[in-house]
């Protein structure tokens, strides 16, 4: 079976590089736009094929779902021998969970709906819950992106320097990281007030007189990072802080980040670069991380050291 890699239109440059990484070209695959906003994929020739379809779903988030459930259902139609989705970034992960009766459990209707459309198997990059395999019941595989981005960070860490997880949440994240750059934990606790509102409450860790590396799954509004950073600092930190998380969403102006002490940010490209924030961003790609996960999968072959860590 010959493996094929379609990519929609969220993450061309991710999915070109990824397929340039296993040696092959992207398959013909074309996306008509309605003036009304109705989507129209299609694409070539992959009768009994093994088909990767890549797709992120970051902003805006319903549209490359909706894009990506066509492509998925167009890949069926077109006869694929077996459709894996690669999601780089996926959308709804964080409504894993009802916060108040009559809520959606956002994660498991978008997991079920791409099974509906054709997935037979899902691919993630650091998701922001390890609960989403158990919410699927097709295959999925979870990948971390964390050795690429602690292999950046590691020349520039100085001794002393602390990982620091921004909330409970990230503690698991933070300790890989750690594992990785041979460096102490801190944990920030935090109360989300709103969507993009958070309060930091108190810190479990010492890092007076020490760098801190602020690490995440993702940046969003930057109203987690703004938080934690301000709770190092009045116990103590340098300035000059970093931090690392694999989604670089970056909504909402990057107002949070503004007048930080932060020497930068780094991320990966599981989503579209946004405009830059009012600090240096550095940007690993996850293609080799993509190539060799797909290439495993279609060779059958095991993906224990590519796992994230739960």
């Amino acid at each position: 079976m010959t493996f094929r890699i379609v990519s929609g239109t969220a993450s061309p440059e991710l999915a070109g590089a990824t397929a340039a990484a296993l040696g092959t070209g992207l398959a013909a695959c074309r996306v008509e736009r309605f003036p009304d906003g109705e989507l129209r994929p299609g694409v070539g020739h992959l009768r009994g094929a093994d088909v990767y379809v890549v797709q992120s779903t970051g902003p805006p988030v319903n549209e490359n779902i909706m894009e990506l459930l066509l492509l998925l259902d167009a890949c069926r139609r077109a006869g694929a021998g077996r459709v894996t989705v690669v999601v780089p970034y996926f959308g709804y992960a964080r409504q894993d969970r009802r916060g108040a009766a009559g809520e959606a459990v956002g994660a498991r209707v978008v997991a079920d709906t791409l099974m509906a459309a054709g997935a037979q198997r899902l691919v993630v990059v650091d998701p922001h819950t390890a609960a989403l395999e158990s919410m699927c019941a097709m295959p999925v595989e979870m990948v971390s992106a964390v050795p690429t981005l602690a292999d950046a960070l590691a020349p520039s860490v100085a001794e002393g320097t602390v990982v620091v997880a921004p909330d409970l949440g990230a503690v698991k994240l933070a300790e890989h990281y750690a594992s990785l750059l041979r460096c102490p934990v801190a944990v920030v606790r935090k109360t989300r007030v709103s969507g993009a509102r958070v309060h930091a409450e108190e810190l479990i860790g010492g890092v007076e007189g020490r760098s801190a590396i602020v690490i995440d799954d993702m940046v969003s509004t930057g109203g987690t990072i703004e938080a934690a950073v301000r709770v190092l600092l009045a116990h103590g930190a340098e300035p000059g802080m970093v931090v690392a998380a694999t989604h670089g969403l970056l909504v909402g102006g990057h107002t949070p980040l503004s007048g930080l002490p932060l020497r930068r940010l780094l991320t990966t490209d599981t989503v579209e670069p946004a405009p830059a924030p009012p600090l240096p961003v550095q940007v690993r790609s996850v293609a080799p991380l993509l190539a060799d996960t797909i290439g495993r999968l279609h060779r059958n072959e095991p993906l224990d050291d590519l796992r994230i860590r739960t």
